[in-house]
């Protein structure tokens, strides 16, 4: 349903039955397009000052409040619009939408928090210049554009952010905060009328002036020759993007251009992810997507690649843009393809975050909510001559920007680049054969009526239990909302199986388990998946390996199929092993290019000593080398055995015919159960420990922790109430070092249970000369909750705040299904999910109490700090 105030103001309400939850956004119709210069940054700065307080709500409340209903508050910016957006329960819709309505219609701009956010904002330009895939993607986008500012960054710059004061900004907001430039999204199970009568009273009314006249964004000129954007940095691997020019998103081409980016960079099947990753191992990823915003957009394609294999992956994707652009796809090809496009639309339903925010996307940008059934019925009719014609006018190598960020002294000069288009565009490429099929429907189980299992299933907590001859336990749940179902078949192993002589087996194994099996080659697991315009993968984690995978209820039979082919029967081929251990040797030398991870790994290396956890979950170069075929056979054959398969099943599915579709693929047993490795016990710490490493980078970063608990302990509960009075928009962290201090954009806690001890401890990413500052405040703030009983009032908001986000977590099939396997096989039991709510309303303050005191001892804490050496401070600090 779609309405206007008299004021102007744009409703979109959505009523969805499938859980108790809303989701409700406003969008406003003004982003970093419609700055001045002067105004660089100012919309994402609105972004973050809406959330600093208003008439009502001192600076933090905003945030408390949703997290004391449960819920999320976030917001995003982009070139056309700034949009914020809340989740929480259904039945705390109607304060969820005043605290959103306060928020942008009587913000207060105080000026004192304006400065303290504006170092925020500096905090996070800082983040953004660390990381070398939004390098690029800046860069190509200032390259691609020359006029329109689509070309300019959305954060702005230091400078330009710096520059702003009160006067600024109310200006910019006094401009494009008018009730007839702003849209209200209410999706979730509310009623209508109550609905309607609460977006009256809190957005309807006389409260704005409508929106003046926006100056008219300048026109971008037709491009005419290729364009070059190439920069040589400290980084570890090679970050490759092209562009072309695009049409905006009203524009009737979009329905190809979208078609044209699943088929080359979308999907296992991909033409990049084939011809790029799995034939020719020259790149660690590929991808491709149409980004048609209100103006004209472009088309981007990339590929990160070692310093070795740049030249080859350029010219390998500039050949499969030539390709795509001289020959049609096959219709086969096009018709698995139209089924992933139109699948999107089914997997977006699944949230009410998500419908959301597609509702607001096609009335703000598209232009109608009748955008979406237009959309998808041309691509219903598309054609193989209309997508080939598509392909020749969009795909123009003529035309192409090119921005590249290399590995100092591995980099390729813009004549290079230029031969290599222009080499591109001589040739004439074979078309590339699909061979695909189009999804068979489902065969009926055999025996649906009476399965085997039979006499062997339970039911608790509208869970369906069936333990197999195998051994293997199957957990079915049946959800019939959406017609999707996830699955995750976990077994016991992971890094903690793990010795330092074979750190990484596990994922390296975990990502061959879909690249080949005894019947399949690479490809034709690809193809297979794509044609149920489904997705499956291996997981690898600390405590475990499997493969998680979403489908189409339809697909429901060949994707069980599938999944225990690739479970059961990975070939772990020479060749294939070659070519995924040489991408997962280039991840492990380019983990310093993303240093908010790698700290992480620097952490636990300092925390523990003897345990597995203490290793690189993605393995070490040395060990990683000695891994072949044998080594992966060995670990498949100890590890995932049938008698240890648990393996959960969520959605639209029919339990008798899963259970009788498991006992036939799982069913059979496998002879006895490999004997279980001993995992050494990490003892104690007896002092402090420190690490410190030099990386030049804008940011420092730093981890600050302790030894936690197990999945089973009683007390983990008491350590996510813990975690969540730290940690937040609302929580002490945040509010004490980032809201008041300006010490970061980035600080959270955290709490990770394992099979055996975890860790529990704080992250942040702040300037050099802030560390010792940060680290000290991080100390405060643990010491205080060391100190006493927490108040009431901070206990409760924590423990609303958990129980809510558990629900808005619980909406996918596939959430619930990993939920339900990791706890069964950890052995706390399939249905734990659903007493998270008892478990946690349960906690006390003297339990949080007690286990803070228990855990965060200053002589056993472990600090590990990644950045510059202005960083390196010490634990006396």
């Amino acid at each position: 349903m779609r309405y206007q105030l008299a004021n102007g103001l744009t409703v979109i309400f959505e009523r969805q039955r499938s859980a108790p939850v809303a989701a409700m956004q406003v969008w406003v119709k003004a982003g970093s397009a419609d700055e001045s210069p002067e105004e660089a940054g100012l919309a994402h700065l609105h972004e973050h000052m809406l959330f600093k307080g208003t008439g009502r709500r001192a600076m933090g409340e905003v945030a408390r409040e949703v997290e004391a209903l449960g819920g999320e508050i976030n917001a995003w910016t982009s070139f056309d619009q700034t949009v914020y957006h809340l989740v929480l329960a259904s039945a705390h819709f109607a304060q969820g939408l005043d605290i959103l309505a306060d928020a942008v219609r009587c913000s207060a701009f105080d000026a004192g928090e304006l400065s303290r956010e504006i170092e925020v904002v500096i905090e996070e330009i800082k983040r953004s210049s660390d990381q070398p895939s939004r390098r690029v993607s800046r860069s190509l986008f200032e390259t691609a554009f020359l006029a329109h500012p689509y070309r300019l960054p959305v954060l702005g710059t230091e400078e330009s952010v710096r520059s702003f004061t009160r006067e600024k900004v109310l200006a910019f907001f006094g401009k494009h905060y008018t009730p007839d430039n702003m849209v209200v999204v209410l999706v979730g199970d509310v009623e209508e009328e109550a609905a309607k009568k609460e977006i009256e009273r809190l957005f309807g009314g006389d409260w704005g002036r409508r929106r003046a006249s926006i100056p008219e964004r300048a026109a971008e000129p037709a491009q005419t020759g290729p364009r070059f954007a190439l920069a040589c940095e400290a980084v570890q691997e090679s970050h490759l993007a092209v562009a072309f020019p695009a049409p905006k998103v009203s524009d009737d081409a979009i329905a190809a251009l979208d078609v044209l980016a699943v088929v080359l960079g979308q999907g296992e099947g991909s033409r990049l992810n084939l011809g790029l990753k799995i034939e020719k191992a020259l790149a660690t990823e590929a991808y491709a997507y149409a980004y048609t915003p209100r103006d004209p957009g472009i088309t981007v394609i990339g590929a990160n690649a070692s310093a070795e294999n740049t030249r080859e992956a350029l010219r390998a994707l500039f050949t499969e843009i030539r390709r795509l652009a001289l020959h049609p796809l096959d219709e086969a090809e096009l018709a698995v393809t139209k089924a992933i496009v139109e699948a999107d639309a089914i997997y977006g339903k699944e949230t009410v975050q998500g419908v959301a925010r597609k509702l607001g996307f096609y009335e703000t940008v598209a232009g109608s909510l009748e955008f979406e059934a237009a959309y998808y019925e041309k691509v219903s009719k598309l054609t193989v001559p209309q997508v080939h014609a598509a392909a020749a006018r969009w795909l123009d190598l003529s035309k192409v920007t090119v921005a590249a960020l290399f590995p100092t002294g591995a980099g390729l000069t813009e004549a290079e680049l230029r031969a290599l288009v222009d080499e591109a565009i001589a040739s004439t490429p074979p078309p590339r054969s699909a061979k695909v099929t189009l999804p068979a429907q489902a065969k009926a189980a055999s025996a649906a009526s009476s399965p085997k299992v039979a006499a062997k299933r339970t039911t608790r907590s509208g869970i369906e239990h069936a333990t197999l001859s195998s051994g293997a336990r199957v957990l079915v749940r049946r959800e019939p909302g959406v017609p999707l179902f996830g699955v995750r078949a976990v077994f016991p192993g992971g890094l903690r199986y793990e010795r330092e002589e074979t750190n990484g087996q596990t994922q390296l194994a975990s990502r061959l388990l879909t690249r080949a099996t005894k019947r399949r080659d690479a490809a034709g697991v690809a193809k297979a998946i794509d044609e149920m315009a489904g997705t499956l993968m291996g997981s690898a984690g600390r405590n475990s390996i499997g493969l998680r995978g979403e489908f189409l209820t339809r697909t429901f039979e060949p994707a069980l199929r599938l999944l225990a082919e690739c479970m059961l029967e990975p070939a772990f081929e020479a060749g294939e092993v070659d070519k995924e251990r040489a991408a997962l040797l280039q991840d492990i030398r380019s983990r310093d290019d993303s240093p908010s991870g790698a700290v992480f790994d620097q952490f636990t290396r300092t925390l523990y000593r003897v345990h597995p956890y203490r290793l690189d979950p993605i393995g070490e170069e040395k060990s990683v080398q000695a891994l072949g075929p044998a080594q992966l056979h060995a670990l498949h054959a100890s590890t995932m055995h049938r008698s240890q398969l648990v393996m959960a099943i969520v959605g639209d599915v029919d339990p008798e015919r899963t259970f009788a579709l498991c006992d036939e693929l799982f069913g059979r047993p496998d002879g006895a159960s490999p004997a279980v490795p001993q995992v050494p016990v990490e003892p104690a710490m007896d002092a402090p420990r420190r690490s410190f490493r030099e990386l030049q980078k804008a940011q420092a970063h730093l981890v600050y922790g302790f030894l936690g608990t197990t999945v089973a302990a009683p007390e983990r509960h008491a350590l996510d109430v813990l975690s969540s009075v730290l940690s937040g928009q609302g929580g002490r962290l945040f509010v004490e070092l980032r809201d008041k201090r300006s010490l970061a954009y980035s600080v959270s806690s955290f709490s990770v249970e394992g099979t055996d001890p975890g860790y529990f401890g704080v992250y942040m990413g702040t300037s050099p000369e802030k560390v010792k500052g940060a680290l000290r405040g991080i100390r405060e703030q643990l010491d205080l909750v060391c100190q006493g009983p927490l108040p009431q009032a901070d206990l409760d908001r924590a423990k609303r705040y958990l129980i809510g986000t558990h629900a808005i977590g619980l909406q996918k099939n596939s959430a619930r299904a990993a939920l339900i396997a990791y706890d069964e096989a950890y052995g706390v039991g399939a249905d734990t999910y659903l007493r998270y709510q008892e478990q946690i309303e349960a906690v006390t303050a003297d339990g949080v109490l007690q286990v803070a005191r228990k855990l965060l001892v200053p002589a056993r804490g472990a600090l590990a700090i990644l950045g510059p050496k202005a960083a390196d401070v010490g634990m006396e600090d």
